[in-house]
């Protein structure tokens, strides 16, 4: 898979630290693409299922049962972020990640 212009790194090649020091830039994808409207209704249903799973007290593996329970939380939150992008037209995640990239 070819890295869109502008991405800024290599999927699957990076260290914690520079995953790390690029969340403000996953979140701010993640807004510019839940408000823009050429993103359909179903991407943005999927993450905010993901969340809420997340973050509801009752799920599939109970938060007591640690680390079990919030494991699986993790795992859906970031599998609903992560299927969110893919979901979404890759112009218009081209285009946001681009502008993000120069600092917008």
């Amino acid at each position: 898979m070819a890295t869109p212009p502008g991405l800024g790194f290599q999927p699957g090649n990076m260290n914690t630290l520079r995953l790390i020091a690029h969340i403000p830039n996953f979140i701010k994808l993640y807004t510019r693409l839940f408000s823009d409207k050429r993103v359909s209704w179903l991407p943005k249903t999927v993450v905010i299922l993901g969340i809420a799973y997340a973050l509801l007290p009752t799920d599939a593996i109970f938060d007591y049962a640690l680390p079990f329970g919030l494991i699986d939380d993790g795992a859906v939150a970031v599998g609903a972020l992560w299927a969110f992008v893919k979901m979404c037209p890759r112009r218009v995640v081209a285009e946001h990640v681009e502008i993000i990239d120069q600092g917008g």
